[in-house]
């Protein structure tokens, strides 16, 4: 294990964010972390000493997240891991959810966790290492969720991204890997973490059960343990050969398979008419 390690982590006053930030704590590495809210966040964290840096930043801002990245080095002397944990989950159809409620899901999800990889990497790169997490959601690999649609296309796009960067950073030593987790017991589906659009439309049945189901059934029922959650990232952090996917919980491994495998009953189902379409 190398705790001589600083971590860097969005998002980390509440969900898979904070407890990884008190695991890592607790585990004697140096972590600067953030949130909106710094008093939130001192208070979730409930720990004040030399190896904890909290940080209050707006991700949407390049600005706010430079300072953030500056800090870190000025305070630690580096920077090592970068966890773009930030985020919150839509929950509407498509059809329901405005041009503006779209487009502020992803300034958080996508545009927040591109801002801090162009800030984080000019120091990554030049001490040729490092390692880029970013949390996605087995809703980024699978989208057939109804009421999904727009959270998942921000994970969608997530995992796009991560894709390319780990092609493009390879060069310089530096790791990076997208993790997929499926329900974890946090507080994602809970207010705060979970928005909806305000205005709904009737005939959405199955979006209004996807509702029902996801803030007053499965809230606080989830499978996924989150400290396992967090151990995994570790173990991923301080391996040589990181995987670029990393799916937590059976359940992402499971949907995962089913994705796979519908996939490839679309390819050989239309085989045909795929490969018809050259000159």
């Amino acid at each position: 294990m190398n705790n001589n390690n600083i971590w860097f982590v969005t998002g980390a006053s509440k969900g898979l964010g904070l407890t990884l930030v008190k695991r890592l704590l607790s585990e004697g590495y140096k972590v600067a972390a953030t949130s909106r809210n710094i008093s939130e966040l001192q208070n979730a964290v409930g720990q004040q000493n030399d190896n904890f840096l909290p940080l209050a930043v707006n991700i949407k801002n390049e600005e706010s997240v430079q300072e953030a990245i500056e800090k870190t080095v000025s305070t630690f002397g580096k920077i090592d891991i970068v966890v773009n944990n930030a985020g919150y989950g839509m929950l509407g159809g498509l059809e329901e959810t405005t041009d503006q409620e779209a487009r502020d899901n992803f300034d958080v999800n996508v545009f927040g966790s591109l801002n801090v990889i162009r800030k984080a990497l000019p120091y990554l790169r030049n001490q040729q290492s490092g390692h880029i997490i970013n949390i996605s959601s087995i809703g980024g690999f699978a989208g057939g969720y109804p009421g999904f649609g727009i959270y998942c296309a921000t994970k969608f796009a997530v995992n796009g991204f991560t894709e390319a960067l780990q092609t493009e950073v390879k060069p310089f030593g530096i790791k990076v890997t997208v993790v997929e987790p499926g329900y974890f017991r946090t507080n994602f589906l809970s207010e705060g973490s979970l928005v909806t659009p305000k205005n709904t439309i009737d005939a959405y049945q199955n979006v209004r059960d996807s509702q029902s189901l996801h803030q007053n059934d499965l809230n606080q029922q989830q499978a996924g343990d989150p400290e396992k959650a967090a151990a995994a990232m570790i173990s991923i952090a301080n391996h040589p050969d990181a995987p670029l996917n990393l799916f937590l919980g059976a359940d992402a491994y499971q949907v995962a398979q089913q994705k796979i495998a519908s996939v490839q009953t679309d390819l050989e189902t239309w085989k045909d008419l795929t490969i018809s379409t050259a000159y």
